[in-house]
């Protein structure tokens, strides 16, 4: 079952930001993020459930792009296949671990890098989970600020972008709380005309 839409902005250009509260892995969108780790091996949390539903296929080809490329750095996502889930692609994203300093640029990177792989990819719609909030202990007030200037600024600088929706999909209660009360003071800190 797909999401739940709780608030929903759209941009000048016409792109739409969505934020949800369900199953990322049951999405209606053509890619969903994955909060991965380094050396993309996804064992717990978001990462565990993809790998669960997705099958295998997800494990083979993300150990085979850490053997071509190396480990994923927090700008330069990786993307595989989506298994047996109904993306096109699943694009995996490394945020910071709270404490090792410079996170906020660190998660900026980690959602900029996939929004940008996304457009190479030809996405038209993405839905990205809390990257970084659960066992990577990054406060989840400051994560949803920083998604939402994040997208902001990507839509700003990238009006033409294929991209015509970005949903935030969050699986718990309390995480949506803390984004939808950031989400309404981003919203209202927008110009007068949107």
């Amino acid at each position: 079952m797909a999401s739940q839409v709780k608030a929903r902005y759209q941009f000048p250009g016409g792109q739409n930001l969505e934020i949800a509260q369900g199953d990322i892995t049951a999405e209606d969108v053509e890619a969903i993020v994955n909060a991965a780790n380094a050396m993309l091996q996804h064992g717990a949390g978001v990462a565990g459930a993809i790998l669960r539903k997705g099958g295998p296929q997800i494990q083979e080809e993300s150990d085979a792009w850490v053997r071509q490329h190396g480990p994923v750095t927090h700008g330069r996502p990786a993307y595989t296949h989506a298994g047996r889930l109904p993306f096109r692609y699943i694009i995996h994203a490394v945020g910071p671990i709270w404490g090792e300093g410079d996170e906020q640029s660190k998660l900026s990177a980690a959602i900029s890098g996939s929004l940008q792989l996304a457009e190479m990819l030809g996405i038209r719609s993405l839905a990205f989970p809390a990257i970084s909030t659960g066992i990577f202990g990054v406060p989840k007030d400051l994560a949803a600020r920083v998604f939402l200037q994040t997208i902001a600024d990507y839509f700003s600088q990238s009006p033409n972008s294929p991209l015509s929706l970005v949903r935030i999909t969050l699986y718990d209660t309390p995480t949506l709380e803390v984004f939808l009360e950031t989400f309404e003071t981003w919203r209202k800190s927008q110009s007068p005309t949107s």
